[in-house]
């Protein structure tokens, strides 16, 4: 029992309950220790049925008895089907306690079922430290803050909180893992100028969401492109840098596409006379050369005239300024006139400010009308070329018909021999067609059958690579899961105490398992012999009820004629009954032998079940309770 005691001590420990080094057997666990090795395991196994009860058995035996009524009800409905009640927990013996516990560290859930249910690794073991953490504080009662003591104010106070706000971090890593040279510069910047992480964010309560916020987006542009790659890299038949510049590309081309679009529109409104240098200057640096700067200077009629009118030669803005500091008087003017002639000026500048917007807007209103006007225009003069075209054969054949017409008698035979020559030549050439095209067929529908079949092949192994890269995923996947549950197991090889050896509990194992199969030899062979003597016992007492039924019947032929005779067969009868009764009396003394033994065995049990203390304590429970009634019934008339 003491292995099992151990082993049970063990196992109490890893689920959080405090127990003493000197506590070695469940013999020696007082109510309290029980009250909490019995409220942690119900924790662990049905947070439900434990996170509402105690682990601290209270002062007052009311609610001691309450503690132990819900304790025994949570067992019960768990599933234990001893005999459990609240004396069990109050005045609790060896054999029951022992049987509770053992049943409790059964149902508490194993190692690999957490480590399949749960993620491995540190994060893994990190998680199931902030859930200890929160049920201990959910298991402390709640206290107002004027009651709180200077550690419950620490541990019960809200503290300091933060809002998530993320700022742009700069890590030199991602740059050693990219795989590309990294410059000179770069590296001597990283080294010696890039401040750390913890001090790139203006305060420091941004740099945990900073952190979060980045390994999120490197996380997701991951999966992003693992998940592209998967659906339209591997069908584009190009490695990931090919794919990736192809990609590049299209986009800047669209880009540029789209930016020239909206500049050939012209000026939608007031707003695009101001953007049109900034477009400028973007479609300057896509196209690198003469190229935009000749689509950005290109204009029309209107837009010159728009430019002309609405913009003033420098000279004449000079000339005027020069004008309005003349006008203005030696003298010193009050503050109140310079003030009134600004808001004049003001005014008037805000009303040809108006008139020039409106006068814009009529422009641009023009424009727009003007381009529509243009455009149907330039639809009707293609098509009107397109029908003169067609005209204009027609009357080339018409005028070379009329040309023909006055010597028709000899140039119809001409015409004949060249409509003749014309259809050999067309046959001629048709049938030399038919020579060319009979093996161009056949070339084309092999060259048509071996690319189906490289297609064939070609997908064929696209859809290995695909099977192969999700395989490579899975492995990858699993491989990491590996080394994650390598380093939470090394991590709790780490916490384990130093003075435990392994190999001290293998021994003790092995000999454990040694006694065991040494003790099921011995009682193989105890019940062996047990067999062998019942056999022996049996055949001699056949033999013993033969030899006597023989012996009878001789003598008692012989007894009817010689009285000596006579009393040896009485002698004979009593002999035999007085070993009949000595047999009798050997087996009623091994079964008085078994009977004592049982008691015996009885008394140590009743001996562990500490029944006498268990009757003082109850006793002293007994008068708590009265003491206890007392009060409340003084409480009560004094009331």
């Amino acid at each position: 029992m003491e292995e099992v005691d151990k082993i049970l001590i063990h196992s109490l420990t890893q689920v959080g309950t405090e127990v003493g080094e000197e506590v070695q057997t469940v013999k020696q666990f007082s109510s309290e220790l029980i009250v909490e090795a019995v409220v942690r395991c119900l924790r662990v196994i049905e947070p439900a049925l434990g996170n509402g009860l105690s682990h601290i058995l209270p002062p007052g035996m009311s609610a001691r008895f309450r503690l132990g009524m819900s304790l025994a009800q949570a067992c019960q409905d768990l599933g234990y089907k001893g005999e459990i009640g609240y004396q069990t927990f109050l005045y609790s013996n060896e054999p029951e306690i022992r049987a509770l516990l053992m049943y409790l560290v059964e149902k508490l859930p194993r190692e690999r079922a957490e480590s399949s249910d749960q993620p491995a690794g540190k994060s893994a073991v990190l998680q199931r430290s902030i859930a200890a953490k929160i049920r201990a504080h959910l298991a402390v009662p709640w206290i107002p803050p004027s009651c709180r003591a200077p550690l419950l104010c620490r541990s019960q106070s809200p503290g300091l909180t933060h809002s998530f706000h993320a700022q742009q971090l700069s890590l030199p890593h991602n740059l050693a893992l990219s795989g590309k040279n990294i410059p000179k510069e770069v590296k001597e910047y990283c080294d010696n100028f890039l401040p750390p992480v913890t001090a790139q964010p203006s305060q420091h309560a941004f740099l945990p969401a900073s952190l979060l916020e980045r390994n999120l987006a490197e996380v997701s542009s991951v999966q992003q492109w693992e998940a592209e790659w998967n659906s339209q890299g591997l069908g584009s038949r190009l490695n990931p840098e090919e794919y990736k510049s192809r990609k590049r590309q299209r986009l800047q081309k669209r880009l540029q596409d789209q930016l020239r679009h909206c500049v050939q529109q012209g000026p939608d409104s007031q707003h695009a006379l101001r953007s049109s240098s900034d477009l400028a200057d973007v479609l300057r640096s896509f196209s690198g050369g003469a190229g935009g700067r000749d689509v950005l200077t290109k204009g029309t009629r209107f837009t010159h005239t728009e430019k002309f009118t609405f913009t003033q030669e420098p000279e004449k803005v000079v000339q005027q300024m020069q004008t309005a500091a003349n006008a203005l008087p030696a003298s010193k003017q009050s503050e109140q006139d310079i003030q009134a002639r600004q808001e004049e000026e003001v005014t008037s500048l805000q009303q040809e400010l108006d008139q020039l917007s409106s006068r814009v807007e009529e422009v641009t209103s023009d424009m727009k009308k003007l381009t529509v006007s243009m455009t149907q225009v330039s639809d009707e003069l293609t098509q009107r070329e397109l029908g003169n075209c067609e005209e204009e054969e027609s009357v080339r054949v018409k005028k070379r018909t009329i040309e023909l017409l006055p010597d028709a008698e000899n140039n119809l035979p001409k015409l004949q021999v060249l409509v003749e020559g014309s259809a050999k030549r067309i046959v001629n050439l048709a049938s030399q067609w038919e020579k060319h095209r009979a093996p161009l067929i056949e070339e084309r529908r092999k060259l048509k059958e071996l690319w189906g079949s490289r297609e064939l092949e070609s997908t064929r192994r696209v859809d290995e690579l695909r099977s192969l890269h999700d395989k490579i995923r899975q492995a990858a996947d699993e491989a990491r899961k590996k080394e994650d549950l390598y380093r939470q197991l090394l991590t709790e090889f780490e916490n384990l105490p130093g003075d435990v050896s392994r190999s001290a509990y293998t021994q003790r194992i092995l000999e454990i398992v040694g006694n065991i199969k040494k003790q099921k030899e011995e009682i193989t062979k105890i019940l062996s012999d047990t067999k062998d003597l019942q056999k022996e016992i049996n055949s001699l007492t056949g033999k013993l009820d033969r030899t006597f039924a023989v012996t009878d019947e001789l003598v008692f032929k012989d007894a009817k004629r010689d009285e000596s005779v006579r009393k040896a067969y009485k002698y004979l009868a009593a002999l035999h009954e007085n070993c009949t009764q000595l047999i009798q009396t050997i087996e009623d003394t091994g079964t008085i032998m078994r009977e004592i033994r049982d008691l015996e065995e009885q008394i140590e049990t009743e001996n562990g079940k500490k029944t006498v203390s268990n009757l003082e304590k109850i006793l002293e429970d007994y008068k708590a309770i009265r003491q206890e009634n007392s009060a409340l019934a003084a409480k009560i008339r004094d009331a």
